[in-house]
């Protein structure tokens, strides 16, 4: 009698143990990662930056799938133990900012698993509403991009996670930029009421900051002020005061990782909305960019119908991803 050879069944569990992160794993999960998520690889520097040294990291909410010495999958779980902002520590909230499972592995029950036990660990924290992947400071991208991962999305969909609304990452092209006419005749109009358009000063960045934060976001004024103390030159920023002198608005780039094409982040008071000062502002950074020789200007998050979303679309921006910002509420 002969037997054949034994087939591979792709329902059988892999040998992985889940355990919190240890010394020595972040080189095999960095590794892991790039080869699970090739649309959005990471590097040792970013991974060490917004994850290791992240202030409310804990190692026991990085969940790593090991067989042996071989990292097969993550999942990140993160809640507060710095408030973002005065004394709140959002006990009730957490987030999964990123998980992956190994292509060689995937269809046997492992991403299941790995969310599964950083649910669990959140819970154990009492945290019962629990975000995909909208964590600040520090999230990877802002949601899930359903066509690039949809395994993932209907995985998360299936653990009850529900899309709260969507994020749109948008890219212009400035090769062969030129500030439009219109625009600068907009400032030179403005400039004459008594508008200033400039580059902060130091004693500028003080209503720079409290501006972002008391009207806009709070991890607005932690990025801003947090690159200007890493050597972001203030050349990277284009502020305006009103006639009455009072700072209404900012555009800038280069605050995020020290990536000088990425735009934003970038605000102008909501009274103020309908003069063309945003306009003007995104404008003159794009300027501002392309004379630094960037041949794009991107970022990651805005709402597509926002009016934020319809001035970016007027100033040449195409939306090129859309993620989806997921929440799931369990039982207290």
């Amino acid at each position: 009698m002969t037997t054949s050879p034994p087939t591979t069944d792709r329902t059988t569990k892999p040998r992985a143990g889940i355990r919190g992160f240890r010394a020595g794993d972040g080189p095999r999960l960095v590794e892991a990662w790039r080869r699970s998520a090739p649309a959005d690889p990471i590097t040792p520097d970013r991974f060490r930056s917004l994850v290791l040294l992240d202030a409310n990291f804990d190692p026991e909410g990085l969940r790593v799938a090991v067989d042996g010495d071989r990292v097969l999958g993550a999942a990140y779980a993160v809640r507060r133990l710095t408030p973002m902002t005065g004394t709140d520590l959002e006990p009730e909230q957490g987030w999964i900012p990123f998980f992956f499972v190994a292509p060689a592995v995937r269809g046997r029950g492992l991403g299941r698993r790995l969310l599964t036990d950083v649910l669990d660990w959140l819970h154990s924290h009492g945290r019962t509403r629990v975000d995909f992947s909208s964590y600040t400071p520090h999230y990877i991208l802002p949601g899930l991009d359903a066509e690039a991962y949809p395994e993932a999305a209907g995985l998360l969909e299936s653990l009850d996670f529900r899309t709260l609304y969507e994020a749109a990452a948008m890219d212009r092209g400035l090769v062969g930029y030129r500030l439009p006419e219109s625009v600068a005749l907009r400032a030179d109009e403005l400039t004459a009421q008594g508008y200033r358009f400039a580059t902060p000063s130091d004693d500028d960045l003080v209503d720079l900051v409290a501006l972002a934060g008391s009207h806009f976001s709070p991890d607005w004024a932690r990025a801003i002020r947090e690159c200007l103390v890493a050597g972001t030159p203030l050349d990277r920023i284009v502020v305006v005061r009103n006639p009455s002198g009072r700072l209404v608005g900012w555009a800038m780039h280069g605050a995020y990782e020290s990536v000088d094409e990425r735009f934003g982040p970038f605000g102008v008071l909501e009274e103020m909305r309908g003069t063309g000062l945003g306009k003007i502002l995104l404008h003159l950074v794009l300027e501002r960019m392309r004379a630094r020789g960037a041949h794009s200007a991107w970022f990651l998050w805005t709402g597509e119908q926002s009016p934020a979303g319809r001035l970016y679309r007027k100033a040449g921006f195409t939306t090129t991803r859309v993620f989806r910002v997921m929440r799931r509420e369990a039982a207290g």
